[in-house]
């Protein structure tokens, strides 16, 4: 089963994790060898998944980075729509002002024109008055105290309503002064609400089109993964085959059997056993749950040594990691070894429990069915190498 090592970056080490999960996709529980070939299992299918899953990753990486895009827009968007509003209260505010201005030049207009009114009334009783002799005033008033007095009073009232005529044509001029300023007032507010609506429907198609190529990237992500998820089962499926090939050539069932697994089992540790599949790397530079750090674990808690792979710690590499180690190997099946079954691109790697005596041999191990999951079974001693530790 595979391996990856930390010289590579976790992320890439995922992607061709699980770009081999069927390398060790079969257990064989019959007593007789069973030789698989070393690259049915891997090697035409892992290209394929690795690039549909980098196609997948980086969909998902525009899609994100769009995601974030449209959020900014949003709250762009969110700002200028705070900014209309208080743009149109202002234009409220400068609108009732206008109304209001309206209403006071009109007032003063009415007053004019009654003033006017009142004040040609004036005029024409000056006029007749101007129009009689003092002798007839004299005689009409009966003495010409009250001729003077009637007078007075006219040219009072004549002068009076002129100067409130004056008087209100002055405020009336001041009010539709005021009234301008305001209408110049409510234009630059109008023309600045109609630049906001006009941004807010730029900003408003900018996230509508930046939406759309996020989805367009999200379901070219979810064609990606569903192509991972044929491709994967389509290798299982040509694993299955070569299996079942092997196995007839070797006189054995066309039957191929995977014992159950058990989560968490072995003793393995909780935290890694109960991780996702390939959440950790291990003190050995070896993935979590994976075949090899299940073995390597299993190996250490027994009190031997076991070396850092560096890089070179996929199951079928073990032989030529421990040699460099010191660590010797052979065909000879020992209790405490580890026993690598050279199949697939990655190889299996087991821990030998028990040498029966049938020509068996009782072993531990895990994901065997690329499911992260602990086994232990009895199979054929034959056709393996034996690391001993």
């Amino acid at each position: 089963m595979k391996l990856q090592s930390t010289t590579m970056s976790v992320s890439k080490q995922s992607l061709a994790a699980r770009a081999a999960y069927i390398a060790c996709a079969v257990l064989v529980t019959v007593s007789m060898p069973i030789q698989l070939s070393k690259t049915v299992f891997a090697d035409q299918y892992d290209d394929q998944i690795k690039s549909a899953q980098n196609e997948a990753n980086e969909n998902n990486s525009q899609a994100n980075e769009l995601a974030m895009m449209a959020s900014t827009y949003q709250e762009e968007l969110r700002q200028l729509e705070s900014q209309s509003r208080l743009i149109q209260e202002q234009i409220t505010k400068s609108q009732s002002r206008y109304n209001q201005l309206s209403k006071d030049i009109k007032t003063s207009q009415n007053k004019i024109d009654e003033s006017k009114d009142a004040l040609g009334d004036v005029i024409v009783e000056y006029s007749i008055t101007q129009s009689i002799t003092p002798l007839e005033m004299v005689a009409s008033k009966g003495n010409i105290a009250d001729v003077v007095d009637s007078i007075s009073q006219q040219s009072a009232m004549q002068k009076k309503l002129t100067e409130t005529v004056d008087e209100i044509n002055r405020l009336k001029k001041k009010l539709e002064g005021q009234q301008k300023a305001v209408q110049r007032e409510l234009e630059t507010q109008k023309a600045q609400r109609a630049q906001l609506a006009a941004k807010e429907s730029e900003k408003q198609k900018l996230i509508e089109d930046t939406k759309g190529e996020e989805n367009a990237y999200r379901e070219r992500a979810n064609a990606n993964n569903l192509r991972v998820e044929q491709l994967r089962a389509a290798q299982a499926e040509a694993n299955a085959r070569a299996a079942q090939a092997a196995m007839r050539s070797n006189g054995g069932s066309s039957q191929v059997s995977i014992p159950a697994g058990e989560p968490g089992g072995g003793g393995y540790p909780g935290a890694w056993a109960s991780a996702p599949l390939d959440a950790y790397i291990d003190p050995w530079g070896l993935y979590t749950r994976e075949c090899v750090s299940y073995v390597a674990w299993k190996i250490h808690s027994t009190g031997r040594y076991v070396p850092h792979f560096n890089g070179a710690g996929n199951a079928n590499e073990w032989p030529s990691t421990a040699a460099r180690h010191g660590i010797s190997s052979g065909s000879t099946p020992k209790a405490g070894a580890a026993a690598v079954m050279n199949i697939g691109y990655y190889g299996h790697v087991m821990y030998v429990e028990s040498v029966n005596g049938d020509g068996t041999i009782t072993v531990s191990d895990y994901n065997f069915a690329w499911d992260g999951l602990y086994r232990k079974y009895t199979r054929s001693a034959a056709g393996l190498t034996y690391v001993y530790f």
